[in-house]
């Protein structure tokens, strides 16, 4: 299989405006066979309007946008893709068993009811009427709506929102056996955990533009934040007014600092205590990588400039 035929979206040179306003400017992503791509960005970065441009419910001004090398609305292409958006209108009179039949027959091959219901943990609502579920139930049966069809490609926007940290968990599971299966997942998420815990690679968007891609790790070595967790006797009022440590404090009995110079720290922490034990430390998570990338975005762009979605 070459290059060409792994990459099952992509957006290259994409712009889209509306009037004024700019939503994408010179816009590229791919999204390679069975990888999960995490898009991240703040509100009004533009990951809902490429989505849109990706699922065919927009054109863009500019730019290509292709589903397995088709036009989006093509349904050959949407034949290959299961959804699950962030808002979703569904009949609420119907039973989640009704749902799912109706929405399998719409594809060539799909799964079962039961295979379905299994894979989003719906097993037991499928005589419910969808009305009658509550939002974390609903947002369930609209996942197993999304990978009823068996898709090669899965667009997930914020796919746990409303859910409790179990059924969040399940749901990763789930994701994973597609992802094993070599189905490809789009995943839009405002839960930074959840990228990080799931993602091949990130796409961080700013302000309508792609200002970072690649790996977690790679996102995360950006930023040259490091955490020192230890048991020491060391005062943290003293070792917060030491160079390079923007923070210090003691919590449940270890002490936890915040540096850019880990390595001196750490040098300066057994210097002062000898007996200092349970040394660990980590480089900043994706959420602090994830804020100063946006912020050093956002100071980087004129304020003149604009965006809607």
């Amino acid at each position: 299989m070459n290059v060409s035929e792994q990459v099952v979206a992509r957006l290259a040179g994409v712009e889209k405006r509306y009037g004024r306003l700019v939503a994408l400017e010179n816009t590229g992503l791919q999204l390679r066979r069975g990888e999960l791509l995490a898009l991240l960005g703040p509100n009004g970065a533009g990951k809902t309007t490429a989505i849109s441009l990706l699922l065919g419910l927009l054109r863009a001004d500019a730019g290509t946008v292709e589903l397995f090398g088709r036009d989006p609305q093509d349904v050959r292409a949407r034949q290959r893709i299961g959804v699950m958006l962030q808002h979703a209108e569904l009949p609420g009179t119907l039973r989640v068993g009704e749902l799912l039949r109706l929405t399998a027959s719409y594809y060539p091959a799909p799964r079962s009811v039961a295979e379905s219901a299994r894979m989003a943990g719906v097993d037991d609502l499928l005589t419910r009427p969808y009305a009658k579920l509550s939002g974390g139930q609903q947002r369930r049966v609209q996942f197993a709506l999304a990978l009823c069809g068996r898709p090669e490609l899965l667009f997930l926007d914020e796919p746990t929102v409303g859910m409790d940290i179990e059924t969040r968990q399940r749901l990763w599971a789930a994701i994973r056996q597609l992802l094993a299966e070599g189905c490809s997942v789009l995943l839009t998420t405002h839960y930074l955990e959840e990228a990080e815990a799931l993602a091949d690679r990130v796409c961080v968007m700013a302000r309508g533009r792609v200002i970072h891609e690649g790996t977690v790790e790679a996102l995360r070595a950006r930023v040259a934040t490091r955490r020192i967790r230890c048991l020491s006797a060391v005062d943290a009022g003293v070792v917060c007014s030491w160079p390079a440590v923007t923070a210090a404090e003691r919590r449940q009995g270890r002490l936890h600092v915040t540096t850019e110079a880990a390595e001196a720290v750490v040098r300066r922490l057994l210097d002062a205590d000898p007996q200092l034990s349970e040394l660990e430390v980590q480089r900043a998570g994706l959420a602090e990588a994830f804020t100063e990338l946006t912020r050093e975005s956002e100071q980087g762009l004129p304020e003149t400039r604009r965006e809607v979605a």
